[in-house]
């Protein structure tokens, strides 16, 4: 029984240091808390990088509230409902034409458009898209 009551003093005795200890540490300001937050393109083009809970939370409501936005590429359309490895050949360079027209700063909005749209990228582009997405969002962070 004793041994119990020891076992359970020094527990206790180590709860209330390591609570004293945690508040002098936030007391000093040695202690930093950080919000884990994805990262992700500001699709937007508000100038957010996409790194901060209101850009997100924003940017998730402007797309059930937003109508495409579209890059004088309303002949896609025709391609809605399209499974993404359905395409000819002559339609991924359709695509891609129209990938290599929009302005760098627009592409992530080109994309986001398609998808509103529910028009598939076509599977042999998506490489490429992705590529300059991420180099775009690489740069995006850094800037924040």
């Amino acid at each position: 029984m004793q041994s119990l009551l020891l076992f359970t003093g020094i527990i206790l005795f180590f709860v209330v240091a390591l609570t004293i200890s945690n508040r002098l540490q936030r007391k000093k300001g040695n202690t930093t808390e950080r919000e884990a937050t994805p990262p992700s393109i500001d699709l937007g083009g508000s100038g957010c990088c996409g790194a901060h809970e209101i850009c997100e939370r924003d940017s998730l409501i402007a797309a059930f509230v937003e109508k495409p936005e579209y890059f004088d590429d309303e002949e896609l359309d025709r391609y809605a409902h399209r499974d993404s490895a359905n395409y000819a050949a002559g339609e991924v360079d359709e695509f891609r034409d129209i990938f290599y027209s929009v302005l760098d700063e627009e592409k992530p909005r080109w994309v986001r458009s398609l998808q509103m749209r529910d028009i598939s990228l076509p599977d042999q582009l998506k490489d490429e898209v992705l590529m300059f997405v991420n180099e775009l969002r690489a740069q995006k962070m850094h800037a924040c």
